[in-house]
């Protein structure tokens, strides 16, 4: 027995030294990888301090681009944050969104995608979330040569004539029975009718009836859901679970309107042959001739994308306009008094005469200034790492550029918070991408492809309805006393929707 534990001492001690020597080394690898992280860190770009876990995400609340822009005041215009296991970049100012934007726009060209936009596949086949590749380009190509060149804007500004004319009839007839008017809703219908038109050749709603309710509440219903802060995007490794649902409940409502496209699809499929000479057939006869590079998944999600960023943006922007020239009476009233002079009063605004419209232009700019539609624009990342303005930023970083923050940076406007579309007058600045302190729309290769169509759009609206009535709010409410409340999501809502009497003009 003696013998056995004489025999045992020195192999407990062969293992006490070989543990000691494996937590030595375990020690000083971790120390060095810590050492190494530090250094690593300090060619970040600043931030604020980090919790376990979270890191910064407690501060972000439920207006991130309000909190960001706050954050980016103590910690610089290129800002890093850890949101749960997600590296964040946040760019705050115009020289830096050019950096990203432009000058290094492929490094930072590609998308990051939440978890949501996953459901039903569509961040696979979406034009708005792929990374830039061949079918990227070929759904680029449709819409700059077919959708939104222009030469098919010019040949479909019929259309957009019509739609407005229905918008104004549809007032008109709230106005004769002194009802409201929800000017999102009204919008939205106008701009839902116009993009149906424009690809499938027939509306989606009645243009005079209150109606489409059920299409706009299935676009409403997708922004919301793609809009909520989602566990997943912030710990990926929840991915299987989706513990809060989200992309759950999103594929139901995108098979919805898949189930909409599709009916209409294979109703002109079933036509024999294509003549309706639209967006549809020109899919369609793309998708014959080049069955490998692009397929009817791909068409569906370019409309899905189309319908979507075509319909909440323009009807949110009209809104906002609206909202802010009933808080500035004097405003509305000289923007009317230039319609009057140029077109005449009670007239529909055309596009050709809105470039005689200066001061109209400035109120759609100064909106988008104050109210962007996608405060933070869509998200971009980087697939490896990249320097810029001599930070290192990590591979797979998420990219955020606060687009709202920058159109209210005071060293770039004078009193920024404040609506004033005389600013524009003969400045030259402009929402296309090349002003990097007005960027709306975003800028580089993944620029907006609905710009044309918007700037278009929105003076003729937003004129037509000024020329064609007064607008009259509940008497219970003073004008500057109007609810401002933001709404966060992929879009900038209006959380209380602007209801007006429209008054016709004598």
């Amino acid at each position: 027995m003696w013998h056995n534990t004489h025999k045992s001492r020195p192999i407990t001690m062969e293992l006490l030294i070989i543990v000691t020597l494996l937590l030595l080394s375990y020690i000083l690898i971790r120390t060095i990888f810590w050492v190494f992280q530090v250094t690593k860190r300090k060619n970040l770009p600043p931030g604020p301090a980090r919790l376990p876990i979270i890191g910064s995400m407690h501060l972000l609340g439920d207006q991130p681009h309000r909190s960001l822009a706050k954050l980016a005041e103590t910690h610089g215009p290129i800002m890093s944050l850890k949101l749960g296991q997600i590296n964040t970049l946040v760019i705050s100012s115009a020289g830096a969104a050019k950096q990203v934007l432009q000058k290094q726009d492929l490094a930072f060209s590609t998308r990051h995608v939440r978890d949501a936009l996953h459901a039903q596949n569509h961040a696979q086949y979406s034009v708005a979330w792929l990374r830039v590749c061949k079918e990227w380009r070929t759904l680029r190509r449709i819409m700059n040569s077919n959708i939104f060149s222009n030469s098919s804007l010019e040949t479909n500004q019929h259309l957009r004539i019509q739609k407005v004319e229905e918008l104004i009839a549809y007032c008109r007839k709230a106005s004769l029975s002194n009802d409201y008017v929800d000017i999102g809703h009204a919008a939205f219908r106008t701009s839902l009718n116009l993009l149906s038109n424009t690809i499938f050749s027939k509306d989606l709603t009645d243009p005079y009836e209150d109606s489409g309710k059920e299409f706009k509440e299935l676009i409403g219903n997708m922004m919301v859901e793609a809009g909520k802060p989602n566990l997943v995007d912030f710990f990926p490794v929840l991915k299987k679970i989706d513990p809060q649902g989200i992309r759950r409940r999103l594929s139901i409502h995108i098979g919805k309107v898949l189930e909409i496209f599709d009916e209409l699809i294979e109703e002109r499929l079933q036509m024999g042959r294509l003549k309706q000479d639209d967006v549809l057939d020109v899919c369609l006869k793309m998708i014959q001739d080049s069955p490998d590079e692009i397929t009817q998944a791909h068409i569906r999600s370019l409309f899905l994308d189309l319908f979507v960023a075509g319909t909440d943006t323009t009807s949110s922007t009209l809104e906002w306009a609206i909202t802010e020239l009933l808080r500035h009476p004097h405003t509305m009233t000289k923007a009317k008094e230039e319609l009057e002079e140029v077109i005449g009063k009670g007239k529909i605004v055309k596009e050709n005469d809105v470039l005689r419209l200066p001061y109209l232009s400035c109120i759609v700019k100064e909106t988008l200034r104050l109210h962007p539609t996608v405060p933070l624009l869509l998200p971009r990342k980087v697939d490896k790492q990249v320097n810029l303005n001599g930070y290192t930023i990590p591979e797979g970083t998420q990219v955020l550029v606060n687009a709202w923050a920058i159109g209210r940076d005071p060293t770039m406007w004078d009193n920024p918070l404040m609506f004033k579309p005389e600013r524009f007058l003969g400045s030259g600045l402009d929402v296309r991408g090349q002003d990097f302190s007005l960027i709306p729309f975003g800028a580089g290769r993944r620029i907006c492809p609905g710009l044309p169509l918007a700037i278009r759009m929105i003076p003729m609206m937003l004129g037509s309805l000024l020329n064609n009535f007064d607008w009259k709010i509940d008497t219970k409410i003073q004008p500057e006393a109007l609810d401002m409340t933001e709404k966060f999501g992929i879009t900038l809502a209006k959380a209380k929707p602007l209801c007006v009497v429209p008054i016709t003009l004598n």
